[in-house]
């Protein structure tokens, strides 16, 4: 996405909303964008700014403002302000449309809209069989242009048009000029009201518009509340709107007095939800960290079944289509508000990505966190198999398996908020869970040894081959990321359990079968299917995918990236109140003690006031320092701003290996990917990503409750400095946030060396929030508005500060 735009604010009912896009004012430099970014892959990607289209400050600012009155009364305010040197040109065109479903559905009727009949004013009335009457209502005198929201069949496939009054019909009338190219009965099911301006150089114009159901006797008191009453007190009326359906004053004095309450009302809410004394410019970092997380919710419709025969009305597609993507999932079919990565950039949601929205979403909407995490297990979502949908473009590849992990923190975040637990929340997505956990069992650990491949697992090109793909040497992996990820889940899914267990001791059972699912696959890291194989190498203290050939040979593939520290995830404390409680389930987990010796490294005790507290971990008490020396390592993993995904020791030693007569090649690369593997799109080869980052810091407290001040490390590794795990994951979570935060000199790491945005007043303080972050600046990289999993760092900052 080469645009820039910024969400500004919204609250979680979006009765306020706020966003700024920066136009340029000479045409748009699509092909100076396409040609510069045939550049190869050593190079930076060639972005809008380096254009030069913004040179001498030559664009417009366009603010968009939405308040409610009510939840069906829309009041819309748009401000654009020529930042420019000389007077310039500007049309703004408010349009409003009927999504098309009648073009696709048999016997469908279109709604319609029209210029409203009782007068000169410039109103829309429109139209629709179920949902009745709604008003545009538009401030001034600007034309009213109609068309019809149907395809330009004409254009796209050489077919005549069944109406001449197309989609793009408007665009046609404002830029092309062809008068024809809109209704002149205006009317249809698009339309846009059309004001056209020269503004000044540093002038600015505002423009006034509502959507409203209100008409016939309603009418809209200075409160926003709506009431029936004809007394309409110190209201003014709105030039252009006269008739008789419509409220009078729609767009006087109340429509600023309620747009100044809702801004007010927004205030109020984030003042009562930040930390104390946070600085001005960490509450914006905040603010607009949850406004992206809040604007980029849409509304998603997917049919999988009908997509693969085509629409009703229209011809069959090809048949390669029943035999392409997501032919397994003809169940799916998804038309609900769903939490996107960027609803522009990625306008589909991504099972991992929503997971980690709905932690910081949780501190401001529990219940739209706990919503959208039970929408994925539902049964239109959630496979017959028990998988979860990945993305639009492949449902079956496999991310990471963190629902668990969301739906437990949501919870925890939800009681510690309101002080009451939702456990009816917390057990239904339990139940659902249970069956996307026996998927992964049945499907991902081929040969039955508690070691998982998984494959791609979200981590693009971290690996030496694509690992959604099959392995070049024949044979297969056995995956350090896949195996944790499990041993996270099968811990995730234990402290459900035992929460569900403290007023229901059925689920002890449960939680028996989770344990016994867990000390095996943590000696299965260890002794693979009983021959002596460990993703553990004890030479290098770091854990490692294996490699096994088809002839039987296996050796570690000895990468130091993220895939060795996510077994860090893998850790849960069990408090001595829960498991005395659970007599069965003691029983069980000293059975495990007493009888499994090799086990007893990944559980750990400790003796409390309250009793004995238990540590379960992959990465036991002897190799955890071992892990973090690396981790903590500032010419390994540890970054300015955060953790890398792939150790900085790369950059001088790059990891090789031959097979075939093909070498493939493993290089720190800590911005852009300079391969095209996966697609070529991010890169995990030394970025700085933050929902790894995330579980890295949650590990290390957990870690910190069981040993406390008993354990500290050498922070950064070689510094002589000793800190406890806690401080370590304050700091690492500060690093984080200091990617946004000015620094002393006034600048911003996400923006790099663009002197515009660190330097430009009406620039320094919107903030893109990337898909990842270069590895050692902390520029900003990949999508730019992935504000997604990146809005962890509202979360961060109310944990940690700044």
């Amino acid at each position: 996405m080469k645009e820039y735009y910024f969400y500004l604010d919204s609250t979680p009912t979006h009765s306020y909303m706020k966003f700024l896009y920066k136009y340029p004012q000479r045409a748009f430099p699509y092909g100076q964008l396409v040609e510069g970014n045939r550049r190869g892959r050593s190079e930076p990607e060639l972005e809008l700014i380096d254009t030069g289209v913004f040179d001498e400050d030559r664009y417009f600012d366009v603010v968009v403002e939405y308040a409610k009155a009510t939840p069906e009364d829309i009041l819309i305010r748009i401000t654009a302000q020529n930042r420019g040197p000389e007077v310039a040109e500007l049309a703004i065109l408010p349009t409003v449309w009927f999504r098309n479903t009648w073009s696709w559905i048999p016997g469908a009727t279109s709604p319609v809209m029209m210029k409203e009949a009782a007068g000169e004013g410039t109103t829309i009335r429109i139209e629709e069989g179920k949902y009745g009457k709604r008003w545009l209502v538009c401030e001034g005198a600007p034309e009213l242009l109609f068309t019809e929201n149907e395809s330009n069949n004409q254009k796209l496939f050489g077919v005549p048009n069944r109406t001449p009054y197309v989609k793009d019909g408007i665009n046609n009338y404002v830029v092309k000029g062809q008068v024809g190219a809109v209704n002149p009965r205006l009317t249809g099911t698009k339309a846009a009201a059309f004001y056209r301006m020269g503004l000044e150089a540093g002038a600015s114009a505002t423009f006034r518009l509502r959507l409203t159901d209100q008409g016939g006797d309603s009418r809209v008191s200075e409160t926003g509340r709506v009431s029936n009453s004809p007394v309409r007190k110190g209201l003014g009326t709105a030039a252009g709107v006269t008739g008789s359906d419509l409220p009078e004053s729609i767009l006087g004095t109340s429509f600023d007095q309620i747009l100044a309450q809702r801004i007010v009302e927004a205030d109020e809410f984030y003042s009562r939800r930040r930390p104390k004394n946070l600085s001005k410019d960490a509450q914006a970092v905040q603010r607009q960290a949850f406004a992206g997380l809040l604007w980029s919710k849409q509304f998603y419709h997917y049919d999988v079944s009908a997509w693969l025969l085509g629409d009703p009305a229209g011809p069959r597609p090809q048949s390669s289509r029943a035999r392409g993507r997501n032919k397994e999932w003809g169940h799916l079919y998804n038309a609900d508000i769903v939490s996107m990565p960027d609803k522009w950039e990625y306008p589909w949601y991504a099972a991992w990505d929503l997971a980690f929205h709905c932690i910081p979403l949780s501190q401001i909407d529990p219940d739209f966190a706990k919503e959208q995490l039970t929408l994925l297990l539902r049964e239109w979502y959630m496979h017959p198999n028990g998988q979860l949908p990945a993305y639009e473009w492949a449902f079956g590849h496999v991310n990471p398996p963190v629902h668990a992990w969301a739906c437990w923190r949501v919870y925890k975040i939800e009681k510690r908020i309101r002080g009451v637990a939702d456990r009816a929340f917390l057990e239904h997505a339990f139940h659902k869970l249970l069956l996307n956990f026996t998927w992964w069992v049945n499907r991902k650990d081929i040969e039955g040894m508690n070691v998982f491949q998984g494959g791609f697992l979200g981590l693009d090109n971290i690996g030496v081959f694509d690992r959604s793909e099959p392995l070049p040497t024949g044979g297969h992996m056995e995956q350090s990321d896949g195996t944790s990820w499990m041993g996270m889940y099968c811990l995730n899914m234990l402290a459900i359990a035992l929460e569900l267990a403290r007023e229901n001791a059925a689920y002890a059972g449960v939680a028996s079968k989770f344990l016994e699912h867990f000390v095996f696959i943590s000696h299965a890291m260890n002794n693979l299917g009983g021959e002596g194989i460990s993703l553990w190498n004890e030479q290098d203290g770091f854990y490692y995918d294996v490699l096994h050939l088809p002839d039987g040979e296996h050796f570690p593939l000895r990468v130091r990236s993220m895939v060795g520290l996510i077994p860090l995830f893998a850790v849960e404390t069990l408090e001595p109140d829960i498991v005395d409680r659970l007599p069965g389930f003691k029983r069980r987990m000293q059975w495990f003690i007493d009888n499994k010796p090799e086990l007893r490294e990944h559980i750990c005790e400790v003796e409390t006031a309250k009793g004995t507290r238990r540590l379960l971990s992959i990465v036991n008490a002897v190799r955890l320092p071992k892990v973090l020396r690396y981790m903590l390592d500032e010419s390994e993993f540890l970054s300015e701003h955060g953790i890398r995904a792939l150790s900085r020791v790369h950059r001088d030693c790059p990891f090789t290996l031959e097979v075939k007569g093909t070498t493939y090649r493993v290089d720190y690369e800590p911005a852009e990917s300079s391969t095209g593997l996966f697609g070529g799109n991010s890169n995990w080869r030394g970025p700085i990503w933050f929902p790894v980052n995330f579980l890295l810091i949650e590990s290390l407290q957990k870690f910190h409750y069981f040993f406390g001040e008993k354990l500290r490390v050498e922070f950064p590794t070689g510094s002589g400095r000793q800190k406890t795990l806690w401080d370590v994951s304050a700091d690492i979570s500060r690093r984080l946030s200091r990617i946004f935060l000015r620094d002393g000199a006034g600048r911003r790491a996400v923006f790099g060396e663009n002197e515009k945005f660190q330097k430009d007043e009406h620039w320094r303080d919107y903030l893109p929030f990337y898909e990842y972050f270069h590895g050692d600046t902390g520029r900003g990289v990949g999508a730019s508005h992935q504000t997604g999993w990146t809005g962890l760092v509202a979360k961060l900052i109310e944990q940690s500060g700044e």
